[in-house]
Protein backbone atom coordinates (compact mmCIF):
# COMPACT_ATOMS: atom_id res chain seq x y z
CA UNK A 1 0.00 0.00 0.00
CA UNK A 2 1.24 3.35 -1.27
CA UNK A 3 -0.95 5.18 1.28
CA UNK A 4 -3.56 5.38 3.33
CA UNK A 5 -6.13 6.07 0.50
CA UNK A 6 -9.70 7.65 1.62
CA UNK A 7 -11.62 6.51 -1.05
CA UNK A 8 -10.17 2.89 -0.01
CA UNK A 9 -11.34 3.78 3.61
CA UNK A 10 -14.82 4.73 2.46
CA UNK A 11 -15.52 1.74 0.59
CA UNK A 12 -14.25 -0.81 3.41
CA UNK A 13 -15.89 0.81 6.21
CA UNK A 14 -19.33 1.40 4.56
CA UNK A 15 -18.83 -1.69 2.49
CA UNK A 16 -19.95 0.86 -0.78
CA UNK A 17 -18.55 3.57 -2.74
CA UNK A 18 -19.05 6.70 -0.55
CA UNK A 19 -18.57 10.88 -1.55
CA UNK A 20 -19.25 13.94 0.17
CA UNK A 21 -21.83 16.12 -0.26
CA UNK A 22 -20.70 20.05 -0.74
CA UNK A 23 -23.07 21.91 1.90
CA UNK A 24 -22.58 25.86 2.34
CA UNK A 25 -23.86 27.87 5.40
CA UNK A 26 -24.23 31.54 5.51
CA UNK A 27 -21.35 31.67 7.93
CA UNK A 28 -18.12 33.79 7.90
CA UNK A 29 -14.62 33.26 9.78
CA UNK A 30 -13.15 35.66 12.72
CA UNK A 31 -10.33 36.25 11.08
CA UNK A 32 -12.82 38.16 8.52
CA UNK A 33 -15.28 39.61 10.24
CA UNK A 34 -13.31 41.45 12.74
CA UNK A 35 -13.15 39.21 15.60
CA UNK A 36 -9.51 38.64 15.40
CA UNK A 37 -8.80 40.47 11.68
CA UNK A 38 -10.89 42.04 9.18
CA UNK A 39 -8.85 40.91 6.46
CA UNK A 40 -8.74 37.17 6.52
CA UNK A 41 -5.64 34.83 5.65
CA UNK A 42 -3.30 36.29 2.94
CA UNK A 43 -4.59 33.51 0.58
CA UNK A 44 -7.92 33.67 0.68
CA UNK A 45 -10.67 34.32 -1.68
CA UNK A 46 -14.29 36.18 -1.00
CA UNK A 47 -15.42 32.49 -1.65
CA UNK A 48 -13.67 30.98 0.79
CA UNK A 49 -13.09 27.25 0.09
CA UNK A 50 -16.37 26.97 -1.64
CA UNK A 51 -16.16 27.88 -4.63
CA UNK A 52 -17.82 25.07 -6.10
CA UNK A 53 -20.93 25.37 -3.59
CA UNK A 54 -24.42 25.81 -4.01
CA UNK A 55 -25.87 29.10 -2.73
CA UNK A 56 -26.01 29.58 1.44
CA UNK A 57 -29.59 31.03 0.97
CA UNK A 58 -30.49 27.83 -0.30
CA UNK A 59 -32.02 24.83 2.80
CA UNK A 60 -30.06 21.96 3.80
CA UNK A 61 -32.18 19.82 2.87
CA UNK A 62 -32.42 21.27 -0.60
CA UNK A 63 -28.80 21.23 -0.79
CA UNK A 64 -28.08 17.66 0.08
CA UNK A 65 -31.18 16.36 -2.61
CA UNK A 66 -29.32 18.64 -5.36
CA UNK A 67 -26.09 17.28 -4.44
CA UNK A 68 -26.98 13.59 -4.25
CA UNK A 69 -28.61 13.39 -7.27
CA UNK A 70 -25.71 14.76 -9.32
CA UNK A 71 -23.24 12.86 -7.63
CA UNK A 72 -25.58 9.24 -7.05
CA UNK A 73 -26.57 9.54 -11.25
CA UNK A 74 -22.50 10.21 -11.76
CA UNK A 75 -20.73 8.14 -9.72
CA UNK A 76 -23.29 5.32 -9.17
CA UNK A 77 -23.49 6.30 -5.00
CA UNK A 78 -26.28 5.46 -2.91
CA UNK A 79 -24.30 6.85 0.53
CA UNK A 80 -22.66 9.99 1.64
CA UNK A 81 -21.23 12.25 3.91
CA UNK A 82 -22.69 15.83 4.76
CA UNK A 83 -19.60 17.88 3.75
CA UNK A 84 -20.18 21.51 5.81
CA UNK A 85 -17.36 23.14 3.71
CA UNK A 86 -17.65 26.67 3.74
CA UNK A 87 -15.37 28.96 6.35
CA UNK A 88 -15.69 28.62 9.76
CA UNK A 89 -18.70 25.97 10.18
CA UNK A 90 -18.54 26.16 14.18
CA UNK A 91 -18.53 30.09 14.29
CA UNK A 92 -22.14 29.98 14.92
CA UNK A 93 -24.68 30.20 17.71
CA UNK A 94 -25.07 27.21 19.52
CA UNK A 95 -28.19 26.72 18.54
CA UNK A 96 -28.03 28.09 15.12
CA UNK A 97 -25.51 24.96 14.55
CA UNK A 98 -27.35 22.02 16.22
CA UNK A 99 -30.23 23.11 13.40
CA UNK A 100 -27.80 22.82 10.62
CA UNK A 101 -26.69 19.54 11.72
CA UNK A 102 -29.66 18.05 12.45
CA UNK A 103 -31.07 19.31 8.83
CA UNK A 104 -28.22 17.16 7.27
CA UNK A 105 -29.08 13.88 8.98
CA UNK A 106 -31.06 12.41 6.25
CA UNK A 107 -31.61 8.58 5.38
CA UNK A 108 -28.31 8.36 3.02
CA UNK A 109 -26.18 9.97 5.31
CA UNK A 110 -23.73 7.79 7.30
CA UNK A 111 -21.29 11.06 8.49
CA UNK A 112 -20.95 14.59 8.70
CA UNK A 113 -17.78 16.75 8.13
CA UNK A 114 -17.48 19.85 9.10
CA UNK A 115 -14.78 22.46 8.59
CA UNK A 116 -13.64 25.04 10.87
CA UNK A 117 -10.86 26.59 12.34
CA UNK A 118 -8.72 25.21 15.30
CA UNK A 119 -10.06 28.24 17.46
CA UNK A 120 -13.90 27.64 16.66
CA UNK A 121 -13.66 24.70 18.98
CA UNK A 122 -15.91 24.19 22.27
CA UNK A 123 -16.65 22.02 24.63
CA UNK A 124 -20.45 22.60 24.43
CA UNK A 125 -20.34 21.95 20.73
CA UNK A 126 -18.37 18.94 20.97
CA UNK A 127 -20.96 17.48 23.32
CA UNK A 128 -23.54 18.32 20.92
CA UNK A 129 -21.68 16.42 17.86
CA UNK A 130 -20.58 13.56 20.85
CA UNK A 131 -24.30 13.07 21.13
CA UNK A 132 -25.71 13.42 17.71
CA UNK A 133 -22.65 10.53 16.84
CA UNK A 134 -23.95 8.43 19.94
CA UNK A 135 -28.08 8.77 18.88
CA UNK A 136 -27.60 8.90 15.16
CA UNK A 137 -25.21 6.48 14.37
CA UNK A 138 -22.98 8.79 12.31
CA UNK A 139 -19.40 8.98 12.12
CA UNK A 140 -18.18 12.89 13.11
CA UNK A 141 -15.04 13.98 11.39
CA UNK A 142 -14.08 17.53 12.25
CA UNK A 143 -11.85 19.44 9.07
CA UNK A 144 -9.42 21.84 10.67
CA UNK A 145 -7.08 24.55 8.50
CA UNK A 146 -3.63 24.01 10.19
CA UNK A 147 -1.45 24.54 6.58
CA UNK A 148 1.61 24.53 8.27
CA UNK A 149 3.40 23.90 11.96
CA UNK A 150 5.52 26.50 11.24
CA UNK A 151 4.56 29.43 13.51
CA UNK A 152 6.49 32.10 11.61
CA UNK A 153 4.72 31.00 8.13
CA UNK A 154 1.23 31.21 10.60
CA UNK A 155 1.46 34.86 11.60
CA UNK A 156 3.02 35.44 7.89
CA UNK A 157 -0.65 34.10 6.46
CA UNK A 158 -2.47 36.25 8.66
CA UNK A 159 -4.11 33.01 10.52
CA UNK A 160 -5.14 34.64 13.61
CA UNK A 161 -3.69 31.83 15.53
CA UNK A 162 -0.34 29.92 15.83
CA UNK A 163 0.19 26.02 16.25
CA UNK A 164 -1.40 26.33 20.31
CA UNK A 165 -4.40 26.41 19.35
CA UNK A 166 -4.52 23.28 16.89
CA UNK A 167 -3.16 21.18 19.70
CA UNK A 168 -6.02 22.09 22.01
CA UNK A 169 -8.54 21.58 19.09
CA UNK A 170 -7.51 17.97 18.06
CA UNK A 171 -7.15 16.85 22.27
CA UNK A 172 -10.67 18.34 22.64
CA UNK A 173 -11.70 16.53 19.72
CA UNK A 174 -10.39 13.48 20.75
CA UNK A 175 -11.58 13.72 24.71
CA UNK A 176 -15.09 13.78 22.81
CA UNK A 177 -14.80 10.62 20.80
CA UNK A 178 -14.88 12.04 17.60
CA UNK A 179 -12.52 12.17 14.57
CA UNK A 180 -9.99 15.18 13.31
CA UNK A 181 -8.49 15.78 9.92
CA UNK A 182 -5.84 18.21 9.12
CA UNK A 183 -5.46 20.21 6.21
CA UNK A 184 -1.59 21.27 5.34
CA UNK A 185 -0.02 22.85 2.20
CA UNK A 186 2.84 21.52 1.67
CA UNK A 187 4.42 24.01 -0.71
CA UNK A 188 4.64 26.92 1.22
CA UNK A 189 7.54 29.06 -0.07
CA UNK A 190 8.36 30.32 3.40
CA UNK A 191 8.40 26.50 5.05
CA UNK A 192 11.01 24.08 4.16
CA UNK A 193 11.41 20.50 3.66
CA UNK A 194 11.83 20.63 7.41
CA UNK A 195 8.72 22.28 8.33
CA UNK A 196 6.92 19.43 6.19
CA UNK A 197 8.54 16.45 7.80
CA UNK A 198 7.60 17.70 10.98
CA UNK A 199 3.97 18.57 9.68
CA UNK A 200 3.51 14.92 9.65
CA UNK A 201 5.67 14.07 12.92
CA UNK A 202 2.77 16.27 14.58
CA UNK A 203 -0.16 15.44 13.00
CA UNK A 204 1.30 11.55 14.23
CA UNK A 205 2.47 12.38 17.70
CA UNK A 206 -1.59 14.12 18.39
CA UNK A 207 -3.51 10.99 15.97
CA UNK A 208 -5.12 13.23 14.03
CA UNK A 209 -7.66 10.89 12.12
CA UNK A 210 -7.11 11.95 8.71
CA UNK A 211 -5.00 14.34 6.38
CA UNK A 212 -6.37 16.57 3.36
CA UNK A 213 -2.27 17.67 1.34
CA UNK A 214 -3.22 20.91 -0.88
CA UNK A 215 -0.82 22.63 -3.04
CA UNK A 216 -0.75 26.35 -2.74
CA UNK A 217 -3.20 28.13 -4.93
CA UNK A 218 -3.27 32.19 -6.02
CA UNK A 219 -5.83 33.90 -6.45
CA UNK A 220 -6.98 37.38 -7.59
CA UNK A 221 -7.65 40.23 -5.35
CA UNK A 222 -5.79 38.98 -2.32
CA UNK A 223 -3.03 39.85 -0.33
CA UNK A 224 -1.24 36.90 -1.40
CA UNK A 225 -2.02 37.41 -5.07
CA UNK A 226 -0.60 40.88 -4.96
CA UNK A 227 2.81 39.91 -3.42
CA UNK A 228 3.02 37.37 -6.17
CA UNK A 229 2.50 39.90 -8.58
CA UNK A 230 5.17 42.21 -7.64
CA UNK A 231 7.52 39.12 -7.42
CA UNK A 232 7.67 38.81 -3.97
CA UNK A 233 6.09 35.36 -3.54
CA UNK A 234 8.43 32.70 -5.79
CA UNK A 235 6.12 29.33 -5.87
CA UNK A 236 8.30 26.38 -5.18
CA UNK A 237 8.82 24.02 -8.74
CA UNK A 238 6.16 21.16 -9.32
CA UNK A 239 9.51 18.21 -8.49
CA UNK A 240 9.78 20.08 -5.17
CA UNK A 241 6.09 19.61 -4.42
CA UNK A 242 6.16 16.18 -5.22
CA UNK A 243 9.62 15.38 -3.50
CA UNK A 244 7.43 17.37 -0.26
CA UNK A 245 4.53 14.93 -0.74
CA UNK A 246 6.11 12.19 -0.69
CA UNK A 247 8.51 12.76 2.03
CA UNK A 248 5.51 13.91 4.07
CA UNK A 249 3.88 10.57 3.37
CA UNK A 250 7.34 9.03 4.80
CA UNK A 251 6.56 10.54 7.90
CA UNK A 252 3.08 10.17 8.82
CA UNK A 253 1.61 7.25 10.96
CA UNK A 254 0.49 4.86 8.25
CA UNK A 255 -2.80 4.70 9.96
CA UNK A 256 -3.93 8.70 9.29
CA UNK A 257 -6.14 8.32 6.46
CA UNK A 258 -5.18 10.47 3.49
CA UNK A 259 -8.04 12.43 2.04
CA UNK A 260 -5.95 14.24 -0.98
CA UNK A 261 -2.79 14.53 -2.15
CA UNK A 262 -3.44 17.80 -4.03
CA UNK A 263 -6.36 20.27 -4.19
CA UNK A 264 -7.63 22.59 -7.04
CA UNK A 265 -8.92 26.42 -7.51
CA UNK A 266 -11.48 28.28 -9.25
CA UNK A 267 -9.55 28.76 -12.70
CA UNK A 268 -11.07 31.70 -13.31
CA UNK A 269 -9.69 33.79 -10.29
CA UNK A 270 -6.21 31.81 -10.16
CA UNK A 271 -3.03 33.80 -10.58
CA UNK A 272 -1.31 30.33 -9.92
CA UNK A 273 -2.63 26.93 -9.61
CA UNK A 274 -0.65 23.53 -10.14
CA UNK A 275 1.71 25.00 -12.73
CA UNK A 276 -0.73 24.97 -15.31
CA UNK A 277 -1.04 21.13 -15.06
CA UNK A 278 -4.03 19.08 -14.49
CA UNK A 279 -4.28 18.14 -10.74
CA UNK A 280 -4.62 14.00 -11.64
CA UNK A 281 -1.11 14.80 -13.75
CA UNK A 282 0.27 15.63 -10.51
CA UNK A 283 -1.18 12.81 -8.22
CA UNK A 284 -0.24 10.63 -10.84
CA UNK A 285 3.67 11.39 -10.58
CA UNK A 286 3.58 11.20 -7.01
CA UNK A 287 2.18 7.86 -6.51
CA UNK A 288 4.97 6.96 -9.45
CA UNK A 289 7.30 8.43 -7.69
CA UNK A 290 6.42 6.30 -4.68
CA UNK A 291 6.64 3.12 -6.37
CA UNK A 292 9.85 3.75 -8.40
CA UNK A 293 11.99 4.99 -5.36
CA UNK A 294 9.82 2.29 -2.51
CA UNK A 295 8.62 4.97 -0.48
CA UNK A 296 5.37 4.58 0.72
CA UNK A 297 3.73 6.13 3.90
CA UNK A 298 5.26 5.28 7.19
CA UNK A 299 8.19 3.89 6.13
CA UNK A 300 9.85 6.53 8.66
CA UNK A 301 7.03 6.32 11.12
CA UNK A 302 9.58 5.25 13.63
CA UNK A 303 10.20 8.46 16.17
CA UNK A 304 7.31 8.10 19.17
CA UNK A 305 6.90 6.02 21.96
CA UNK A 306 10.62 6.50 23.63
CA UNK A 307 12.42 5.84 20.08
CA UNK A 308 15.87 6.28 21.91
CA UNK A 309 15.00 3.15 23.81
CA UNK A 310 14.18 0.99 21.35
CA UNK A 311 16.87 -1.95 20.83
CA UNK A 312 17.83 -1.90 24.71
CA UNK A 313 16.79 -5.20 26.32
CA UNK A 314 15.73 -4.62 29.86
CA UNK A 315 18.48 -5.66 32.80
CA UNK A 316 17.33 -8.06 35.19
Amino acid sequence: MLYNKFSTYLKEKYGSKVYKLPLNLPVTCPNRDGRISGSGCIFCGEEGAGFENLPSFLEIKEQLKLNSKYIGKNYSSEKFIAYFQNYSNTYLPLEDFKKYINEALAENIVAVYISTRPDCIEDSYLSFLKEIKQSKGVDIVIELGLQTVNYHTLKFLNRGHLLAEFIDAVLRIKAFGLESCAHYILDLPMDSMDDVIEGARILSALGVSQVKCHSLYILKDTVLGEMYERGEIQPVTVEEYIERAVSFLEYLDPSIVVQRLIGRAPEERSLFCNWGMSWWKIHDAIERKMIEENRYQGKKFDYLNGKALSGISEKT
